[in-house]
């Protein structure tokens, strides 16, 4: 009978967290779901038809075709990163986030919560952006099962590590130190705009150790049926990412590192 009550507190808390998460996004969508929605639909333009057409084939395929999964990636990972790092960020400053650590809730409720929000913006977004893309090139879908995975694993590390810079921020500036310094370089080294087999040698072993090229091109295999890296690794490498990432930040909850003042 206990156990049956403390399962239903722990759904009415993480249901409650999930909808309050959706609701913050939703309620400013001219913030939230616009911008990346036009900044992606420049890229389309410019990239795509503006520049495409001089590069030419990339791959087997049009250059649009080539690197509309890496920009779909692009928007997922910065929104699935900011919903999470600005909302609890947001909770902690507001000091909202005690009542939290206080309640008869454990750390995994809070921590799933926060981050079905950050994948649940991340995927509305990259929903968006893909239905965008169809106005200029029609994808196929490769591996519908690699694309699906691929995407969520994606969301969940990046909302992950939007939830850990959160907690270690102490201000709002620190929020936008790790997306500008870098998750916008790791982007845009990881393979969204070119293949890395056009590097030289020296420079392809390097690209493998940014964690984003392994993210794009599992998904452009998904949609695509090509890569720059076997499939197996890529895969391997996200799901110990989540592993490692939801550890650390499970015990940072628990022991309140960063959010008891």
């Amino acid at each position: 009978m206990m156990n049956r009550i403390c399962l239903r507190i722990s759904l009415v808390a993480l249901w409650t967290i999930i909808f309050r998460e959706v609701r913050r996004f939703l309620r400013i969508w001219p913030q939230t779901l616009l911008p990346p929605a036009i900044t992606m639909l420049l890229y389309f333009v410019i990239f795509g038809r503006l520049m495409g057409r001089r590069i030419g084939d990339m791959e087997g395929f049009s250059y649009i075709e080539y690197i509309v999964p890496g920009l779909i990636m692009m928007s997922v990972i910065t929104n699935a990163y900011n919903n999470v790092a600005s909302s609890f960020f947001s909770t902690k400053f507001h000091r909202s986030v005690e009542e939290l650590l206080v309640a008869p809730v454990s750390a995994h409720v809070i921590l799933c919560g926060f981050v079905t929000g950050g994948v649940l913006r991340g995927l509305a977004v990259g929903l968006i952006v893909s239905l965008l893309s169809r106005l200029f090139v029609q994808l196929p879908l490769s591996h519908p099962g690699i694309t699906l995975l691929v995407i969520l694993l994606t969301a969940v590390i990046f909302s992950l590590g939007g939830f850990i810079n959160a907690v270690f921020a102490r201000n709002f500036d620190d929020i936008s130190i790790v997306p500008t310094f870098i998750l916008t370089p790791l982007t845009y080294l990881g393979g969204v705009f070119y293949s890395i087999s056009l590097l030289p040698a020296f420079w392809q072993a390097i690209s493998l150790g940014n964690p984003v090229l392994h993210m794009v091109n599992a998904f452009r295999y998904g949609l695509l049926g090509i890569s720059d890296i076997q499939i197996g690794v890529a895969v391997s490498f996200m799901l110990l990412a989540c592993l490692l990432l939801y550890g650390w930040s499970i015990y940072l909850l628990n022991t309140g590192k960063g959010l008891r003042q």
